[in-house]
């Protein structure tokens, strides 16, 4: 016992049929390009191994190491000839003196990192740039270069 539908619902069905697979057409074409055409200009980089391998960053480490350094040997030097109280304040000026110096350089290896970025990823044509540690896989590992522009 077969039961037929009226033609008109068998036209409905064969029209949402038709939507469907075109909307899927779409959505994969779509897709597809996607990935195609942004896969080979995505940049990765390693700022744990920017951090630890470039000779500036370095740099930027022995000064405050130097400054901190400075302003113990300083407070040191003073300590004799001081009340304890106001030891204790030129230890806060100095502990303050010594974040300032930490801070303004952090931000001058912020913008030596962003440089170095952005010429990478203008010679190598990448339109985004993401950190190693989010990315699981894929991109072009640029670390080096910025190491290299950093120099």
């Amino acid at each position: 016992m077969l039961i037929e539908l009226p033609k008109e619902d068998c036209l409905m069905n064969k029209q949402i049929k038709m939507a469907l697979v075109l909307v899927l057409i779409f959505v994969g074409a779509l897709a597809l390009a996607g990935c195609s055409s942004s896969q080979g200009n995505i940049g990765v980089l390693d700022v744990n191994k920017v951090m630890s391998d470039s000779p500036k960053i370095k740099q930027f480490q022995e000064q405050l190491n130097t400054k901190g350094k400075e302003l113990s040997d300083q407070l040191e030097k003073d300590k004799a000839s001081l009340s304890a109280e106001e030891f204790q304040k030129r230890q806060e000026a100095a502990y303050g003196d010594f974040l300032k110096v930490k801070q303004d350089l952090e931000n001058q290896i912020d913008a030596s990192i962003k440089q170095a970025v952005e010429q990478v990823s203008t010679e190598k044509k990448l339109s985004v740039v993401l950190y190693k540690n989010s990315v699981a896989q894929g991109g072009t590992d640029i670390t080096d270069a910025v190491i290299g522009k950093m120099q």
